[in-house]
């Protein structure tokens, strides 16, 4: 397997780092894909982490050349239908993620687990707050996106989600549960961007053999 990254900053670059602490076969990287030889493409894994823009210009490119492609981009969801549709029409393999931290996905389930208690007993508004640094461009974050669906599905709410962004922090999300005697909350903390990398080159490993659209936590346990 050849993997090859769409966006070298500083995600790009610490993919790269794992790529390479791996011995994984790289192809290389690119801030302009489109500008990739098909031919490269076609014998590569594409891990994209660009921008909300680029990728809404890049996507079909991505899906008719690469032979499949794992997106830690975030900031599309109101065209993910549209992007699903295009990547199983050309028959592409695709990984999303919110996000790829094995820390985060393991928060996912819990969520959903917390989630579906407080429901079942009544009596507990949600909430959340989530933390990034200075330079990120979508708010809320995708992550804390994905938590609010998990919640807002179990519990029949619309959760209301405040977002921070200050300085260089990687990452923190918070659900909280208000009750009239208590509350309860939970967090994860990301302490770098090496969770997030390394998840998502586990990813591409999983596109082998893989076919169809899947979002990351549903593979995630298996």
């Amino acid at each position: 397997m050849r993997l090859f990254i769409s966006g070298y900053g500083k995600m790009g670059k610490m993919i790269e780092k794992i790529i390479l602490s791996k011995g994984i076969e790289y192809a290389g990287w690119t801030e302009a894909v489109t500008e990739t030889d098909p031919a490269l493409a076609k014998e590569c894994v594409c891990i994209d982490f660009t921008t909300p823009d680029a990728f809404r210009n890049n996507y079909r490119f991505l899906a008719e050349n690469f032979k499949a492609v794992v997106v830690g981009t975030t900031g599309w969801a109101d065209i993910r239908d549209e992007v699903v549709a295009y990547f199983e029409k050309c028959g592409t393999p695709m990984i999303w993620a919110t996000n790829f931290s094995v820390g985060v996905n393991v928060f996912f389930a819990v969520t959903d687990y917390v989630s579906k208690l407080l429901a079942k007993f009544g009596g507990y508004n949600p909430y959340m707050v989530e933390m990034h640094h200075c330079h990120k461009l979508d708010a809320p974050s995708g992550t804390a996106k994905s938590l609010a669906d998990i919640v807002d599905s179990n519990m029949g709410t619309s959760v209301d989600v405040q977002s921070v962004r200050c300085g260089e922090i990687p990452g923190i999300h918070t659900v909280g549960y208000e009750g009239a005697n208590d509350r309860i909350t939970m967090t994860h903390e990301a302490f770098s961007r090496e969770g997030f990398a390394v998840g998502a080159v586990e990813a591409a490993l999983r596109t082998e053999g893989l076919s169809g659209v899947h979002e990351f936590k549903e593979l995630f346990f298996e």
